[in-house]
């Protein structure tokens, strides 16, 4: 069984998210297979547009807090942090990178680094009942996943300290508002609705569409060097006191939600 998979639809690619039993928490196994995934569509002259998507309740939950205390207690969680986020900064910059035009499909919570494959993509699409939230003012971590490289972007500076300083969570509503997302769709119309705008998009010349893409996000080198700057901060905190308390609270207060999963690793 997978962590990501791909479906084809004539000239549109629809990607996938599947660590349903985790809630697509992040992992270097999913980073992995999603940067295998867009690489594999990224010279497909015959894809012309993609979906991004998740199954499950959620689109994502950010870094796995769980894995994060393994590596602890195996004394590997700086060089973890540091492999993770590096490897989510590089599929953020493949999204980015990517010649055909992505279309997000988010039907539920995103919080922490998982942002970042929202905020890459071209066009993004929200349930009502989605919602960002950064998180790291009660994990201790440091932003990672373009929330300042990103959301500063998009929705400018004074929007983008008050979802992490205040720790505020962003309903589908203000996330429109903000330019964080395009429209809101009814849930049941979600993925249908999203994948209607990727054949549209696909039915368009492909060199206006790329054309327009990569015009559209501007200086690459200058994200990916804000990228970088949230890397290395995150490393230098992941291992202070304040991020080890943090992953313990977490997960102690994780473990009393209701629609918390089980510790199988659950797929597609």
């Amino acid at each position: 069984m997978s962590l990501v998979w791909v479906e084809r639809n004539d000239a549109v690619a629809r990607v996938v998210l599947c660590r349903v039993g985790m809630q697509n928490a992040l992992v270097p196994e999913l980073l992995a297979e999603l940067l295998s995934a867009l690489a594999g569509l990224k010279d497909d002259a015959s894809c012309r547009a993609v979906v991004l998507a998740a199954e499950g309740p959620a689109f994502s939950i950010g870094g796995d807090m769980r894995r994060f205390r393994r590596e602890r207690e195996l004394g590997e969680l700086r060089a973890y942090g540091d492999a993770l986020v590096g490897q989510l900064n590089e599929t953020i910059l493949a999204l980015i990178d990517l010649p055909q035009p992505v279309v997000a499909a988010v039907h539920g919570i995103v919080t922490g680094g998982s942002i970042g494959l929202v905020l890459a993509a071209d066009l993004v699409m929200l349930a009502p009942q989605a919602v960002f939230k950064a998180h790291y003012a009660t994990a201790g971590f440091g932003p990672d996943g373009g929330w300042t490289a990103l959301v500063g972007r998009l929705a400018g500076r004074r929007r983008a300290a008050a979802a992490l300083l205040l720790n505020r969570s962003i309903r589908a509503e203000e996330a429109v508002a903000w330019g964080l997302a395009n429209e809101i769709v009814a849930a049941d119309a979600l993925q249908e609705t999203a994948a209607a705008a990727a054949r549209k998009i696909a039915a368009y010349p492909a060199g206006t569409m790329r054309a327009a893409k990569g015009l559209l996000w501007g200086d690459r080198l200058q994200l990916a060097a804000d990228l970088e700057a949230e890397r290395a901060r995150f490393v230098e905190l992941i291992a202070a006191p304040d991020a080890l308390a943090g992953v313990d609270a977490f997960l102690r207060d994780f473990a009393s939600y209701p629609d918390a999963p089980d510790l199988e690793d659950t797929q597609c």
